[in-house]
């Protein structure tokens, strides 16, 4: 087999190390065999991870964010949103732009929230109160916030559906 048809894939999974070299398959074979083998609860773990599909989040928010130069924009009406579903999807919105590079952070400023909010202090600090209480969302060391994987998983499967609901989308 000549050395372009040839890979090597090194696993380390806590202190159990294995590297397979040969073609896709014969590699592809030994991998699987040595999850199967040496690490039978990783698929049991694997079911219980809360995982993120970035690309089928981004689909979903099509056409409820949009990013410029300024930052993160709500497509859908503040009026139509509960103060809680305007600032997940602005949490959320924060997330993705991050995870695709156009943001340098994920998390917000409670000031910064506000103004988007367009509300007062007192009512965006009880509405971020309450989503750091239901682990949508979570304090950061340096004050801000950002939402959680859980929160993720929850604006997907509750959030984003009543809010496309509630737009006619």
């Amino acid at each position: 087999m000549s050395e372009a048809g040839r890979v090597t894939v090194h696993v380390k999974y806590g202190d159990v190390e294995q590297t397979f070299t040969g073609s896709i398959e014969d590699v592809w074979v030994s991998v699987n065999k040595f999850f199967s083998e040496f690490v039978p609860s990783f698929e049991i773990t694997r079911k219980l991870m809360l995982n993120v599909d970035l690309q089928k989040l981004v689909e979903e928010c099509e056409g409820l964010i949009a990013f410029s130069p300024e930052g993160v924009n709500l497509l859908v009406s503040k009026d139509k949103l509960t103060d809680n579903e305007t600032l997940g999807l602005q949490l959320l919105a924060s997330y993705i732009g991050y995870k695709l590079g156009m943001m340098e952070s994920d998390a917000v400023s409670r000031e910064e929230l506000q103004a988007k909010l367009g509300k007062s202090s007192k009512i965006v600090s009880t509405r971020l109160g309450e989503l750091v209480k239901r682990e949508i969302a979570a304090k950061t060391n340096d004050g801000k916030y950002k939402i959680s994987t859980f929160g993720v998983v929850q604006m997907e499967k509750d959030f984003l559906p009543r809010i496309k609901a509630k737009i006619g989308g």
